[in-house]
C-alpha cells in the first residue's frame, strides 16, 4: 500500500503536510485521504474545532478501531444465549481500551460514514454498532481474505443494523410453523409416552428458519435441496418442513412390520424422505432429506455428494439450481473428523457444491457432556474459518433474528458460492433423548431451562405486544392444530403395515431391487472388435500439437502395440471399459487418491503436457455426444471422500461411480460409510447405490499396512445379495465386471480387489477378442488339464492364481486342476457345483490363499463348500495381516506354494509327487498309495 493511504499512516505531521498538499493540488493526494479532507473541511466548516488535521484525524482513526474492534470482536459480546451467561471475555470494547474518553461521546467524527450512517456523534457510532453487532446475532467474517465479501457483509449488515423487518402477514406466518414445530413435539410428548423421538424442544425456531431459507432460495431460482441432518428434530422436520404425512409418521410409532419393500428397515428418526412443496408464492420445490444412521455427521459428505451428481447431471452445473442444507449438532460438529474432510472438499473442483447453508443445533451439551469438556475452540462452529466462510451465532429464542441471519446467508450462497455457517443458541429441553435424566450432570443449566418458555409462546407474547393477536387468537390456533393431529392419529391407528417412501425414487423408476437368480449368470458384455480399436485408437492418439512428456509417448506408443498385437494389459483394458461406456451414454466417474494416474503408475487417464502442465484427458474425447467422464485426484480422505462418492453414485444410478483406495488397506478409515451405507442401506431404508471400490489387495513384500484390503471383513458383511465382491485375475474379466455393472437394470455395489503387481505381470494379458466376445467369468475353471488325471483342486482367487501356476508349470503337475473364483459374493453357487461334478475323480480340494488361515476368504468359502471335504492351505493366523520384512515374507509364500507343490519320499526321489507322501511313511505305505493311483 502507498505510504499516503488512507490507513497507512497515522503520524499527526506527516498528516498535516497532507492536508496542505490537498489543499494545493487535491488530485495530488490519494482518493481516500480526499475523501477524509472533503469531510474535515465540511465538518470545520459547520461544527467549528480549533484543531490541527492531525489532532482530529488521530481522534478519527481511535474510532475507525473501534469500529474494526467491533466487527472483529462484537460476537464475543452478544445476547445470544437463551439460558446461560456468557463467558467474559477481555479487552473489552469500551471506549477506553481505544485510547477515547467519555467526554468524546458528544463530539462528531467523520468515521461513522464507515458504517453508513454518515458524520454522527460517537455516543452514535456506538450505539449502531451495538444494535449491529453485540445483540441476538454475532457475526464473524473479518478473517475471511477477500476484501469484496467483507464489503458485502458491511453492506448487508451494517446499514440495516442487522435489525429485521417483517410485515404483519410474514410475522404470521412465522407463528404458524412456530406453533406446528411447539405443537407437534407437545403432541408426541403426550401420546406416545416414554417412546423416543429426540425432539427438537428448545430448539423450534429451525423450523420457520428451513422454511424462510427454502423460501428465499426458491426466489432466487433454486429448485432443489438436498438436505442432511441428524436424529435430533428430524420428525419435525419431517413432518413441518417435507410434509410427510403425520399420519405416515404416527404409524412408525404403532405399526408393528413393514410392506415388501425393506426387509428390515429402521428407527423413524434415521428415515429419508423426498417431496415436491409448493413455496407461499407458489413455486414448486423439491426437497430431498437423506437417510442418515446414528453416526454423527456421517451423513455430511453423502448429501455433498448427491448434490455435485445432481448439480452435473440434471442441472447441467448450475449450481443455482440446488443447494445443500446440513444440520449439524454442536458437539459433533466440533468433534467429528469427518466433519473437516467434508469441508475440505467444499472449493474442490471435483466435489464442490456451490456452498453450503450449515445450520447447527447449539444445544450447549453433548449427550452428558457439558460444552466446556467438548472442545478447545471458542465456538463449535470455529472450523467453517478452514475455508474462510462467513459465522453467524444467532439467539435460538429469537426467531426474527435466526429469519433474517437465513436469508441473507441464501443470498450470500446465491453471490458467491461458498459455505456459510449459522450457530443457533439454543437449549435442549430433556436429555439425550425423552428418557434421559439431565439433571444428573446439568443440574443448574436444567434448572434454567424447566423455567424457559418455548420459542412459540415468547413470540406469541411479542405479537400479542405488537397487536396483531390477542390471546384468544393463540388458543385457537394451538387448539385447532391439535384436533388435526389428532385425526392424523386416528388414521394411522387403521394402518396394517408399513411403507418406506424410496429416497431419490425418481431417479430410480428404470431400476428394480435385485431378484432371487439375478445374480446367477452375467449378462453378454462384449463388443464388437472394430469399436473397440476405433475407441483404443482416441485414447492413443492425442492431437498431434500436445506436447507429451517423453514417457508419457512412450506410454501410448506400447499402447497402441498391444492393440495391433491384440494382447492388452490391465490398463488398457479398464481404460478401454470406461471409453466403450461413456461412448454407450453412460457416464464413468473415478475419484480416489492419485487416481488420474494410479497409485502404481499404470492408468495415466490424465496426461500431463510438458510445456505447461495443463491435462489432456483421452476419455473425454472418445466421441461425439459422449456421456461424460470424469477423474480426480481426491485430497488425502478416505471417510469424506467414500461418503461423497456413494451420495453421487446415490443421484446417478445410469453411470459407473467409483472410488479407489491408495492402498486396500486404507479403506478402514472410511469403515463408517461401509458398514452404515454400503452394506445395509438398502435393508434399512430401501436404497439402490451402484458404487463400485477398487482396493488394491496382494502380498508382495510391502509390510502389514500395504498388503490386505480385509477381505474377511467384507465377506462377513455379505447377506440378501446386498453387495458384489470379486477378486480378479485377469484384464479381460475386469473389463466385463464393469461394464456388467450398469448393463443390468438392477445393482448394488461393488467391490472389486485391484492388482498390483498383475498390473505389469507378464502372464496376466487378455486379446482383444476376449474383450469383445463373451461376459464376466464369476469362475474361470482350468483348461489345461486332462479331468481324468486330475486328483486334486485348488481354488483360489486373485494374485495367488498366478503363484500357483508358475510352480504348476515348474512342477508339470498334471494332476492338480486351478480354479479362479472371480466372484466371492454373490456366491456363483451354480458354477461351483458344475466344477466339483466335472471333477468327480480328485482326492483333495484345497482353497489356497496368501492371507493368514483367520483373514482373507477361508472362513466364507468353507460355509459355501460343504459337500466336498474342503482343506486350507493358508499362513498361520495372526492379529497382522502380513510381516514387515521382505525375506520373511518370501518365506512365507514359498512355505504355502510348497504345501501344495511338496516334495516327498516316496520312489520318486524326492521330486514332485502328487500324493505328497509324508516324510516318515513306511514304504509299504507309500508303495500301496502309488499303487493305487
Amino acid at each position: 500500500m502507498d505510504k499516503y493511504s488512507y490507513i497507512g499512516n497515522t503520524d499527526i505531521d506527516t498528516i498535516d503536510k497532507l492536508y496542505e498538499q490537498y489543499k494545493s493540488d487535491p488530485d495530488s493526494v490519494d482518493v481516500q485521504w480526499r475523501k477524509f479532507f472533503e469531510g474535515f473541511e465540511f465538518a470545520q466548516k459547520n461544527f467549528p474545532i480549533n484543531k490541527s488535521a492531525g489532532q482530529i484525524l488521530d481522534n478519527e482513526f481511535k474510532v475507525i478501531n473501534l469500529i474494526e474492534g467491533y466487527r472483529k470482536r462484537g460476537h464475543l459480546f452478544t445476547k445470544t444465549n437463551p439460558v446461560r451467561t456468557r463467558r467474559r471475555y477481555t479487552p473489552t470494547l469500551d471506549i477506553e481500551n481505544y485510547g477515547l474518553e467519555k467526554s468524546d461521546l458528544n463530539k462528531i467524527f467523520q468515521a461513522g460514514k464507515n458504517i453508513g450512517i454518515g458524520p454522527a456523534t460517537l455516543k452514535e457510532i456506538i450505539d449502531h454498532l451495538e444494535t449491529t453487532y453485540c445483540q441476538s446475532i454475532g457475526a464473524e467474517y473479518m478473517f475471511i481474505r477477500n476484501p469484496e465479501i467483507i464489503t458485502w457483509w458491511q453492506n448487508k449488515m451494517e446499514p440495516a443494523k442487522n435489525i429485521p423487518t417483517f410485515t404483519k402477514d410474514e410475522r404470521k406466518h412465522i407463528y404458524y410453523h412456530l406453533k406446528q414445530a411447539v405443537g407437534f413435539e407437545n403432541f408426541i410428548h403426550k401420546k406416545f409416552v416414554g417412546q423416543k423421538r429426540f425432539s427438537l424442544e428448545g430448539a423450534e425456531s429451525l423450523i420457520p428458519a428451513l422454511d424462510a431459507v427454502i423460501e428465499k432460495g426458491a426466489d432466487l431460482g433454486i429448485e432443489e435441496f438436498i438436505i442432511g441432518m441428524s436424529h435430533r428434530g428430524r420428525l419435525n422436520v419431517l413432518a413441518n418442513i417435507l410434509e410427510k404425512p403425520v399420519e405416515d409418521i404416527f404409524a412408525e410409532y404403532l405399526g408393528e412390520e413393514y410392506d415388501d419393500a425393506i426387509a428390515l428397515g429402521d428407527v423413524k428418526y434415521h428415515l429419508g424422505y423426498g417431496n415436491t412443496v409448493t413455496t407461499d408464492k407458489g413455486k414448486k420445490v423439491r426437497l430431498n432429506l437423506a437417510p442418515n444412521p446414528s453416526h454423527l455427521e456421517a451423513v455430511g459428505p453423502v448429501v455433498q455428494g448427491i448434490a455435485k451428481a445432481k448439480i452435473w447431471n440434471k442441472y447441467n452445473h448450475d449450481y443455482d439450481k440446488l443447494a445443500p442444507i446440513i444440520i449439524h449438532g454442536d458437539a459433533a460438529i466440533a468433534s467429528q473428523g469427518v466433519v473437516y474432510e467434508t469441508i475440505q472438499m467444499s472449493q474442490l473442483k471435483g466435489y464442490r457444491t456451490g456452498g453450503t447453508i450449515h445450520l447447527v443445533i447449539n444445544n450447549q451439551v453433548g449427550f452428558t457432556t457439558n460444552y466446556l469438556d467438548g472442545r478447545s475452540s471458542t465456538y463449535c462452529t470455529d472450523i467453517g474459518k478452514v475455508t474462510k466462510a462467513p459465522i453467524f451465532h444467532v439467539n435460538g429464542d429469537d426467531v426474527e433474528a435466526l429469519i433474517y441471519t437465513i436469508q441473507l446467508a441464501m443470498e450470500y450462497r446465491y453471490t458467491f458460492h461458498t459455505d456459510v455457517f449459522i450457530d443457533i443458541l439454543c437449549y435442549r429441553k430433556f436429555g439425550h433423548n425423552e428418557g434421559d435424566e439431565p439433571r444428573f450432570t446439568q443440574p443448574l443449566l436444567y434448572k434454567a431451562i424447566s423455567k424457559h418458555p418455548n420459542p412459540r409462546d415468547i413470540y406469541g407474547n411479542h405479537l400479542i405486544e405488537q397487536n396483531i393477536f390477542t390471546k384468544d387468537d393463540l388458543k385457537r390456533l394451538q387448539s385447532e392444530y391439535n384436533e388435526s393431529l389428532e385425526e392424523k392419529l386416528d388414521l394411522a391407528k387403521k394402518s396394517e403395515k408399513l411403507h418406506i417412501k424410496q429416497f431419490l425414487i425418481e431417479d430410480w423408476q428404470k431400476y428394480h431391487y435385485a431378484k432371487l437368480g439375478e445374480f446367477d449368470e452375467s449378462p453378454e458384455t462384449g463388443l464388437d472388435k472394430m469399436v473397440l480399436k476405433a475407441i483404443a485408437h482416441r485414447l492413443n492418439h492425442p492431437p498431434k500439437d500436445l506436447k507429451l512428456f517423453k514417457k508419457a509417448e512412450k506410454l501410448l506408443k506400447d499402447r497402441n502395440e498391444m492393440i495391433k498385437n491384440e494382447q492388452l494389459d490391465w490398463a488398457m483394458a479398464e481404460l478401454l471399459a470406461y471409453g466403450t461406456l461413456v461412448n454407450e451414454g453412460h457416464p464413468v466417474r473415478l475419484s480416489g487418491q492419485d487416481s488420474e494416474r494410479g497409485t502404481f503408475s499404470h492408468r495415466h487417464s490424465a496426461i500431463v503436457l510438458e510445456d505447461s502442465g495443463n491435462k489432456f484427458i483421452p476419455l473425454k474425447h472418445i466421441s461425439e455426444g459422449q456421456a461424460d467422464f470424469h477423474v480426480f485426484n481426491s485430497p488425502l480422505s478416505e471417510y469424506g471422500v467414500l461418503g461423497f462418492e456413494y451420495g453421487y453414485a446415490m443421484a446417478m444410478p445410469n453411470g459407473l461411480n467409483i472410488w479407489e483406495a491408495q492402498f486396500g488397506d486404507f479403506y478402514n478409515v472410511a469403515q463408517v460409510v461401509i458398514d452404515q451405507y454400503i452394506s445395509s442401506a438398502e435393508e434399512k431404508w430401501g436404497l439402490m447405490n451402484g458404487l463400485t471400490l477398487f482396493l488394491p489387495h496382494g502380498y508382495e513384500g510391502q509390510g502389514p499396512e500395504h498388503s490386505s484390503a480385509r477381505i474377511e471383513r467384507f465377506l462377513m458383511l455379505c447377506a440378501n445379495n446386498n453387495m458384489q465382491v470379486a477378486n480378479i485375475t485377469n484384464p479381460a474379466n475386469f473389463f466385463h465386471i464393469l461394464r456388467r455393472q450398469v448393463h443390468r437394470n438392477f445393482t448394488v455395489p461393488l467391490i472389486i480387489f485391484t492388482p498390483k503387481s498383475l498390473l505389469r505381470h507378464p502372464r496376466c494379458k487378455s486379446t482383444l477378442n476376449e474383450l469383445a466376445s463373451g461376459k464376466f467369468q464369476e469362475v474361470i475353471d482350468d483348461e489345461d488339464v486332462n479331468v481324468n488325471e486330475v486328483r486334486r483342486v485348488i481354488f483360489c482367487a486373485g494374485k495367488m492364481y498366478y503363484d500357483l501356476l508358475a510352480k504348476k508349470e515348474e512342477f508339470g503337475a498334471s494332476d492338480i486342476a486351478l480354479v479362479r473364483i472371480e466372484q466371492l459374493y454373490p456366491w456363483p453357487k451354480k458354477q461351483i457345483q458344475k466344477i466339483i461334478y466335472k471333477y468327480s475323480n480328485t482326492k483333495r480340494w484345497i482353497w489356497a490363499q496368501e492371507e493368514p488361515v483367520n483373514m482373507g476368504a477361508w472362513k466364507f468359502v468353507k460355509e459355501k463348500i460343504t459337500n466336498v471335504n474342503l482343506q486350507v492351505v493358508a499362513r498361520l493366523e495372526s492379529g497382522s495381516p502380513a510381516v514387515g520384512l521382505n525375506k520373511l515374507h518370501i518365506l512365507g509364500q514359498e512355505e504355502i506354494i510348497g504345501k501344495i507343490f511338496r516334495k516327498c519320499t516316496c520312489e520318486l526321489k524326492n521330486k514332485y509327487c502328487g500324493l505328497q507322501c509324508e516324510v516318515g511313511s513306511s514304504r509299504v505305505e507309500i508303495k500301496k498309495q502309488h499303487t493305487y493311483l
